[in-house]
């Protein structure tokens, strides 16, 4: 996504072809009425310039509603995956915190978050901590609508397209966690991600804060989003701990999940989603240039996700004789992140090169995670973070305007502060009303334990 600093005034749009509906009939009409005279044509002018700012201003913001609810789309995609990989008895858990996650990030980036990224950030570390984000007045036109067309589009849908985003950080964490963290310190934890850490760490990139000054590039959120929410996940998984009997001086017990059918139905909705994410982090659709951007991200997207599949099917086959399917859905997961850093610039086949890297980082971070005995239930932590990562650093293959160095930096960066308060909050819950439920309560199931609701009555003995 690009910084929200930029503006898009109606002359910013001269440089590109303006042939929009609106504004090709503006011109044409202008064109037959007044070409007998010179006077006529400038007359004619102020209107066809104002038919050009209002035909991009609601194209761009077509483009952030459309967007924005296929972002949300996703929260039913991380439901379903989750619900999919983890155990029968835990099901309702996973539904429970994930529809809770979604309305509390919503509650907090619209109370605070939005203005602590966004407000006064002036190339600095943070925004402003005034409350509650104002949205347009009701019923505007003629004059009211003037000083909107300095942005380009619609203050409300540029708050409901980047509150989505906030959700998806906050899902993230949900699947690592999974099948043995108490309910209300999580959501806690969501508060306190939503409404502070995410806000804060992007404001220095999409806020145009100090690492967009220093020429940091994550244009959808490999860094801001996906890492950022890796980074919350991983820190939790081990202070929180395994969960019971997952390993053992024998080694890893693998514990399936309740429906392979369910997490490839969240993985697909996923995927539709990623287009929304990708696709509307290009913030205009007022050109033709912009149309054909959103486009091409389009493709790159779908291209990265499908070369994911493959290389992770490929690398399966070849390493353990058989072709793990939920790894197959995490290396379609992490071919989209990997090239949601830069999903523009990239040629079809350097997409498919970042998302088939993707793949492979799938396949040997999860062992390696179970060596380490870092318990990630849905394996977000390679998707997310580790494919992250590498989108993140890759940049500059595609993108002749950016650093690796800079690139590093920014991935540090992110990685230290998202470290340090995850840290800080996990201990603070952990000493304070504790974040895990008791031995007894893990092996009943937290449907039972903690919702009350069994997903599966009928037999959910695992």
């Amino acid at each position: 996504m690009r910084s929200k600093t930029t503006t898009f005034a109606p002359d910013a749009f001269g440089n590109r072809a303006l042939l929009t509906g609106g504004a090709l009939l503006a011109g044409l009409a202008a064109l037959m009425l007044f070409a007998p005279g010179a006077a006529a044509q400038d007359t004619a002018e102020a209107p066809a310039s104002a038919a050009a700012a209002d035909t991009a201003y609601i194209f761009n913001t077509l483009l952030f509603l459309i967007g924005g609810f296929l972002v949300m789309w996703m929260a039913a995609g991380f439901a379903m995956l989750e619900a999919g990989l983890v155990r029968s008895k835990n099901v309702s858990m996973q539904c429970a915190k994930n529809i809770g996650l979604y309305s509390i990030a919503g509650i907090m980036y619209w109370l605070i978050g939005y203005n602590l990224m966004y407000t006064g950030v002036d190339g600095g570390y943070i925004g402003s901590f005034s409350l509650i984000y104002g949205m347009d007045p009701v019923g505007l036109e003629g004059a009211d609508s003037a000083a909107l067309l300095d942005t380009g589009y619609s203050t409300a849908s540029d708050w409901f397209f980047q509150m989505v985003f906030v959700a998806t950080a906050a899902s993230i964490v949900s699947g690592t966690l999974a099948e043995r963290i108490k309910l209300w310190p999580f959501l806690g934890f969501v508060v306190l991600l939503t409404g502070f850490i995410y806000p804060i760490a992007g404001s220095w990139q999409w806020g145009g804060g100090w690492l967009s000054e220093m020429g940091f590039s994550d244009f959808a959120g490999s860094t801001l989003v996906h890492s950022v929410g890796g980074w919350a996940a991983l820190t939790g998984a081990i202070i929180l701990g395994a969960r019971k009997g997952k390993y053992s001086a024998g080694g890893v017990t693998p514990m399936p999940g309740s429906s392979i059918p369910l997490a490839t139905l969240g993985t697909f909705i996923l995927w539709l989603g990623w287009f929304g994410f990708n696709g509307a982090s290009q913030l205009a659709m007022g050109t033709i240039g912009d149309v054909s951007d959103v486009s091409r991200i389009f493709v790159n997207t779908n291209m990265a996700a499908a070369a994911g599949v493959v290389v992770t099917m490929i690398l399966l086959q070849l390493i353990y004789k058989k072709v793990d399917v939920t790894m197959t859905l995490n290396g379609a997961l992490a071919g989209l992140v990997a090239i949601t850093a830069e999903p523009l610039a990239p040629s079809v086949m350097q997409a498919v090169f970042i998302g088939g890297i993707g793949g492979v980082i799938v396949v040997f971070t999860v062992p390696l995670l179970d060596k380490l005995k870092i318990d990630d239930v849905v394996g977000a932590v390679p998707v997310h973070l580790f494919a992250g990562i590498w989108g993140t650093f890759i940049v500059p293959l595609s993108n002749s305007g950016t650093s690796y160095g800079v690139q590093l930096i920014g991935i540090a960066s992110y990685g230290i502060f998202t470290v340090v308060c995850s840290v800080v909050v996990w201990l603070i819950f952990k000493a304070v009303v504790g974040i895990r439920v008791s031995e007894e309560e893990e092996m009943l199931g937290l449907d039972k334990a903690e919702i009350g609701v069994e997903a599966y009555p009928e037999f959910a003995a695992n």
